[in-house]
């Protein structure tokens, strides 16, 4: 599995096929395995003549796990993202991220615009700008003993994503707590680059996807019909949807 650093933290990848090149990077909890690889996407993506490279978050897959909720600002994460595009000698990439990916993508394409060509914001609306969807108690439920003792519904489903995809689960409730930033509205009205976003219409996480679009200039909606938050990530109308608008810039 290549890797690198930037700074002192160690930030795993893939990297495959050829062609344009799409960074992706996943969500919550999640890895790039589970997120892009097992759903789908990566083949999907290689299929249709494009270079997939896939982060592991920090503090998730086989990426450095950090215990400090400082080390986890959607600043810095975005920053680890812009680091890999610059390791592979990449100077431009269209970016694709889910959830809290979608968070650090959008971050990103702010920081750095020269070096997004287009941003496909998944799996995450309004809550961009105005609330961060994830409650910060879903850290209390990744520290319980176990998956018993937890009550809460949402926490109990991170908690057994989790202990499926074998996370580093204090690692993961300090990344909770130190990525909650929302992003300025004045901000995600100053996002130039075209932009895509896909929420499920069950989805009880992410926020409107049309009240986004209504602040980032030039954005449109991908809705993914009938799926939640979980459920969303490997839907064919999304692949599709993601698909025909990257085509527009061959």
């Amino acid at each position: 599995m290549p890797s690198f650093r930037n700074g002192d933290v160690e930030i795993a990848f893939l990297d495959e096929g050829e062609g344009d090149p799409v960074l992706l990077i996943h969500g919550f909890a999640s890895t790039k395995e589970v997120n892009w690889v097992a759903t789908g996407w990566v083949s999907s993506l290689t299929r249709a003549g494009r270079r997939v490279i896939a982060m592991d978050d920090r503090g998730h897959g086989a990426s450095a796990k950090l215990y400090d909720p400082a080390a986890y600002s959607t600043a810095l994460m975005a920053g680890d993202a812009h680091a890999l595009l610059a390791h592979l000698g990449i100077s431009r990439a269209d970016v694709m991220g889910y959830s809290m990916g979608a968070r650090i993508a959008a971050f990103l394409a702010s920081a750095h615009p020269e070096s997004v060509r287009s941003l496909v914001i998944a799996g995450l609306g309004i809550r961009l700008v105005d609330g961060v969807g994830l409650p910060e108690s879903i850290a209390e439920a990744l520290e319980a003993p176990s998956l018993d003792d937890v009550t809460d519904r949402q926490g109990r489903t991170f908690r057994r994503f989790a202990d499926q995809t074998k996370s580093d689960l204090r690692a993961l409730a300090a990344c909770i707590r130190g990525s909650r930033q929302v992003m300025p509205e004045s901000e995600a009205r100053a996002l130039s680059v075209p932009t895509l976003i896909a929420v499920g219409t069950r989805d009880d996480v992410a926020g409107s996807a049309a009240e986004l679009a209504e602040i980032i200039p030039g954005s449109r909606v991908l809705d993914i019909e009938g799926r939640d938050h979980m459920l969303a990530v490997g839907d064919r109308t999304y692949k599709a949807g993601v698909l025909a608008f990257l085509s527009e810039r061959p």
